[in-house]
């Protein structure tokens, strides 16, 4: 044994803890092999990163008390990632496996006996699968973090709130773990838009059928739930919502959202269901990369069963940069081309089919700052004005015209939005497209001077 052996203490600390821990919680995260000591430190080993970082934000200062409970000195743990044994992590599965009370036979026969039951959740798309969600730099994180929790749902990131502009795979992702988890485990999903949540307990209180609803949400296994930016100033859903989530999260159950913006921008929202976002594992969805897009493209005319030339694919990657479902548009319209009229797409015939959604200001990176200026040269305005406090009619009406413009054509949130004007509150932002979209239906020729003026942020992007 050396000077500062400490193997015998660190399988001490894994005795201790696997009292105080869940078996299935000790057997996931605790997968670790004592490497070596020095004076004050332990070094063990872990398979992967992501399982290091994980183990380091969960269980870090656990073992490191435990430690010093043993120990009677402060002992730091420090992790290392080291590739195992593919034998050896086998036969560790088997023996979690064979530990469970149900036997062999038994589980054989369940299985077989779901098997036949469980083809596709009627509520979710059988295409949202992982196998179909092509991995870029801008959504690995978010990708593998939804892959482990389907894998180990409720123990994995609960809860779990994706979120990221329009277009992006927030629903897809979502949608992915609930079919995964379905068919492989056999777990009650539940998938609901908040706008379906809402009139379902609005309708729940009219016919006097709440406690119905209540057993119908809180016993899931997974509850997924779709832009949770809907439930902003619903006080009482919000309410459910939150006692709803308890109930699940006290129950080990997984719980996920998603939403169009961080849960930090949501301002018409309790603090304490707020915190019960925050409380979970938060991912981000970006916009793709060049790269990313092209390998999206390849995939959709996998799928499709089709052969588009290389450098239509490189064009459309390109030139189309928003989000996934832009990309998916611009594909299936050169499909149809192909289809109706039986004519090869060329890159020709691809830059004359494609044209206006190239020339869409939404593809050009516009920034808040050009829509201003552009907005306020064609108003005789200063640049100033717009993001001033005066409230002349003037000057409030370009400034809604240009809070329009912005909110359609860039991946802005209100309340981004609302600090680029001066600081304002993202729900004046709200009034002020809802005062345009009310004059564009009285006023038709007010859609005249909005296409100029996109046309003209075009150019000045350009």
């Amino acid at each position: 044994m050396g000077k500062w052996d400490y193997s015998i203490f660190w399988q001490e600390a894994l005795n201790q803890l696997k009292t105080e821990l869940t078996e299935q919680e000790f057997a996931m995260w605790f997968n670790m092999e004592y490497e070596n000591s020095q004076e004050s430190t332990v070094i063990v080993s872990v398979p992967s990163a992501f399982y290091r970082d994980q183990v380091i934000q969960r269980y870090q200062n656990l073992i490191e008390s435990v430690f010093y409970e043993l120990s009677g000195q402060k002992i730091t743990v420090e992790f290392e990632v080291k590739a195992r044994n593919k034998d050896l992590v086998s036969s560790e599965l088997k023996e979690n496996q064979e530990s469970r009370k149900t036997t062999k036979s038994e589980l054989f026969l369940k299985k077989g006996a779901e098997a036949v039951k469980r083809t596709e959740h009627a509520q979710l798309r059988k295409d949202y699968v992982f196998d179909n969600f092509v991995i870029g730099e801008n959504n690995s994180f978010a990708a593998n973090a939804a892959i482990a929790i389907a894998k180990n749902p409720g123990l994995a990131y609960n809860p779990c709130l994706i979120y990221g502009g329009v277009g992006l795979g927030k629903t897809h992702l979502m949608q992915a773990i609930g079919n995964l988890a379905w068919k492989e485990r056999g777990n009650k999903i539940i998938y609901i838009t908040a706008e379906n949540f809402t009139n379902e307990f609005v309708n729940a209180i009219r016919t006097q059928t709440t406690q119905k609803f209540k057993n119908k949400y809180r016993t899931a296994d997974v509850l997924l739930i779709d832009d949770i930016h809907f439930l902003q100033k619903k006080n009482e859903t919000q309410e459910e919502l939150f006692h709803t989530f308890n109930a699940l999260y006290d129950a080990n159950k997984q719980i996920i959202f998603t939403c169009d913006r961080p849960v930090s921008e949501l301002k018409n929202l309790s603090e304490r269901l707020r915190s019960r976002f925050e409380r979970g594992l938060n991912v981000d969805l970006l916009p793709p990369s060049y790269e990313t897009r092209c390998a999206i493209l390849a995939k959709k005319m996998e799928q499709r069963g089709v052969n588009i030339p290389k450098e239509v694919i490189d064009l459309i990657a390109k030139n189309i940069s928003s989000n996934v479902r832009d990309l998916e548009s611009s594909l299936t319209k050169l499909i149809a081309y192909f289809e109706l009229t039986k004519k090869p797409v060329t890159l020709e015939v691809a830059q004359q089919q494609l044209r206006d959604s190239f020339g869409s200001p939404r593809q050009n990176n516009v920034t808040v700052d050009i829509i201003q200026k552009v907005v306020a040269e064609y108003f005789s305005l200063s640049y100033s004005d717009l993001r001033g406090k005066k409230r002349t009619k003037a000057i409030s009406f370009p400034r809604q015209i240009a809070m329009y413009i912005a909110r359609e054509i860039t991946e802005y949130s209100t309340t981004e939005l609302g600090i680029e004007f001066g600081g304002r509150d993202h729900s004046t932002v709200m009034h002020g497209c809802q005062k345009i979209e009310e004059r564009l239906k009285a006023e038709p020729s007010l859609e005249t001077t909005i296409q100029k003026l996109n046309q003209l942020i075009k150019d000045y992007n350009s």
